[in-house]
C-alpha cells in the first residue's frame, strides 16, 4: 500500500469519524435537553464535551490536514470548483462549530452545578441551547455537502 492510499483510508475514516461523533453527540445533546432532568442533561453535557475533545478536535484538525496533501499529490488545483466549495463549506462549518465548543462548555457547567445544587437550570441555559441547535444545523448540511463534492467531484464549466 502506498502512502496517498494510507493517508485517504485516515482522511475517509477522520471525517466519518468527525460527522458521526458530531451527529451521535448532537443527537444525545438534542433529546437529553428535552428530558426534563436536569442530571441527565449534566451527564450528556459532560460526555458531549468530551466527545468533542476526544474525536471531534482531532479529526477536525487532520481532515485539512490530509485533505489539503491529498489534493496536491493528486494534481487538483485549489481552484478547482469542487475543491474550492468543499473547502469553503469546511471552513463555513468550522466557523459554526467554534461558537458551538464555547456553548457546550458553559452549558455543561450550567447542568452540573444544577445537577449538583438541586436547583432548575438558569434561562441562559435555554438561551444557549438554541444558539447551539441554530449552528448545529447549518454545520451539519455544510459537511453532508462536503462529503458529496468529495465522493462525486462534480465536473463544473
Amino acid at each position: 500500500m502506498n502512502t496517498y492510499l494510507v493517508v485517504k483510508w485516515l482522511h475517509v475514516l477522520s471525517s466519518v469519524v468527525l460527522v458521526g461523533t458530531g451527529l451521535g453527540s448532537a443527537f444525545y445533546m438534542f433529546f437529553g435537553n428535552r428530558s426534563g432532568s436536569v442530571a441527565a442533561q449534566a451527564v450528556i453535557s459532560r460526555l458531549v464535551v468530551r466527545a468533542d475533545w476526544w474525536f471531534t478536535t482531532p479529526a477536525a484538525i487532520f481532515q485539512p490536514l490530509s485533505g489539503l496533501w491529498l489534493a496536491h499529490a493528486a494534481g487538483w488545483p485549489l481552484s478547482t470548483p469542487w475543491l474550492l466549495l468543499a473547502l469553503l463549506l469546511y471552513a463555513f462549518a468550522g466557523a459554526c462549530w467554534l461558537p458551538v465548543v464555547w456553548l457546550q462548555l458553559r452549558m455543561a457547567r450550567m447542568a452540573h452545578a444544577a445537577a449538583r445544587d438541586g436547583q432548575a437550570l438558569p434561562a441562559r441555559f435555554d438561551i444557549y441551547r438554541r444558539w447551539w441547535e441554530g449552528l448545529g444545523y447549518p454545520a451539519f448540511a455544510a459537511m453532508l455537502a462536503v462529503f458529496y463534492l468529495m465522493v462525486a467531484k462534480p465536473a463544473w464549466p
